[in-house]
């Protein structure tokens, strides 16, 4: 495992915001239901309920 915990903690970050982007951006889009959404961010990512309610997925 290469570089230091601080550094792969960044890495998953930015992976989870492309991710939640790319998620909110589909259902904005119409390609994607916002219950299916809303599970894909609870899966993804601790501060989902947060997202959730500023988008208004739920």
């Amino acid at each position: 495992m290469a570089g230091t915990e601080r550094r792969r903690e960044i890495a998953r970050l930015r992976a989870r915001r492309k991710k939640t982007a790319n998620l909110l951006q589909r259902v904005k889009a119409g390609t994607m239901e916002k219950a299916e959404a809303a599970r894909k961010l609870r899966k993804l990512t601790p501060g989902a309920d947060v997202i959730i309610q500023r988008e208004g997925l739920a």
